[in-house]
């Protein structure tokens, strides 16, 4: 049942095999980097979310002025 690979099949393999290692290895790297990506997401809502309350707040203490139409 063990029946010697042809050389392609031998290549192929290795290719694989290199592959699935690079692939893993991405795969570790990008597991470091999500903790740092979701703190700074989570960062940048909290600041959308205060600078649009304070221009909510803004546009209520200062009436918008309609402006003239000049014909």
């Amino acid at each position: 049942m063990n029946e010697p690979m042809s050389k392609s099949r031998e290549r192929a393999e290795a290719a694989f095999g290199l592959t699935q290692t690079q692939f893993l290895s991405r795969t570790q790297e990008s597991s470091k980097i999500d903790p740092v990506v979701t703190a700074r997401n989570e960062k940048t809502a909290r600041l959308r979310a205060m600078r649009l309350q304070q221009e909510a707040n803004t546009a209520i203490e200062t009436p918008s002025r309609a402006s003239p139409i000049n014909d």
